[in-house]
Formats: structure tokens, C-alpha cells, sequence
């Protein structure tokens, strides 16, 4: 059983696990008497890719020594782009997953939604860009890496999302 974690004391976890991921847990977790907003984003397996149908599962793999080193430099940016976040969760799993399941949590807790919804939305586009954590979609006629890999790169390098007024 695979289960990377840090839960430190500035209201931060991150964790690589072979587990079903809890979504209500990561939810209960990250709320906080300061915070009026929590954001939850679950990334689920769906049933198709690009020019793939009737997916079925997903296997991830990742380069586990160095999950959790990148998701803290992540969450370290995320304290410095936005100074009042309360608690941050960032969980990635790996093995095989069935359509329908979580793959990646994020959560983010703030006094107010439009910094929640920012540093959750950095999150999710930071974490696909810079963790090294590989899919291979499945499906009824065979099976083969996801279509959508791309080069891991510089923390630093992504913009954080546009912040509109909620």
C-alpha cells in the first residue's frame, strides 16, 4: 500500500495514495471557523478521451520521490500569490481507477470565495503542469498512454487564473 503524506501545521496536506480518495473528508478538513469559503475541485475518470471511447479505467503512475516535494513548492506559491488562505489540500492517486472515480483533490479554504476559487483553479493548472504523475487510459479494444501528456515544467511559470468578482 502506497501512502505518501504530509499533514503539516500551517493547514496543509498533501498526499500521493493508492486509496479511494474522500472527498467529504478533504471537505470537512479544510473548513475553518475564518474561512467563509471552501473550494473542492475532484477531478473524475470519465468515459472517453480524445478520440478514444468507452474508457473504462485509468491506471496512474508517478515518480513517488518527488509527489510531494513539488505539491509544497505548489502550495508555497499559493501562500505567496494569495496571503490569507486557511487550509490547502492537494491528493493524487495512483493505480487503477473505474470511471466515475477521483483521481486528484484540491481543496482551499479562504475568508473569502474569489481567493479560494483562484488559488484552487492555480492549483488543479499548476499541479497537471509540474507533477510527474502519467495516465494510461483503458478501454474495451485495448489500452495506452493519455493523449494529453505534456513536459513537466517550472512551478513559477503558471499564471495564476483570472479573479473575477464572485
Amino acid at each position: 500500500m502506497l501512502d505518501k503524506q504530509i499533514l503539516d501545521n500551517e493547514g496543509t496536506w498533501l498526499e500521493l495514495t493508492d486509496t479511494k480518495l474522500n472527498v467529504g473528508a478533504v471537505y470537512d478538513w479544510a473548513t475553518l471557523a475564518s474561512c467563509g469559503a471552501v473550494v473542492v475541485f475532484s477531478g473524475t475518470v470519465r468515459d472517453h478521451a480524445d478520440g478514444r471511447v468507452n474508457v473504462t479505467s485509468l491506471t496512474y503512475e508517478a515518480y513517488d520521490d518527488q509527489v510531494i516535494s513539488k505539491l509544497k513548492l505548489i502550495t508555497e506559491e499559493m501562500r505567496l500569490r494569495w496571503s490569507d488562505l486557511g487550509r490547502i489540500a492537494l491528493i493524487h492517486r495512483v493505480g487503477e481507477l473505474l470511471v466515475s472515480e477521483s483521481s486528484v483533490l484540491v481543496a482551499v479554504s479562504s475568508p473569502h470565495r474569489a481567493d479560494s476559487f483562484s488559488a484552487a483553479q492555480f492549483a488543479i493548472d499548476t499541479l497537471k503542469l509540474t507533477i510527474p504523475i502519467w495516465k494510461q487510459e483503458h478501454w474495451k479494444d485495448g489500452s495506452d498512454w493519455g493523449t494529453n501528456s505534456q513536459d513537466i515544467s517550472s512551478i513559477k511559470k503558471n499564471k495564476p487564473a483570472e479573479t473575477s468578482s464572485f
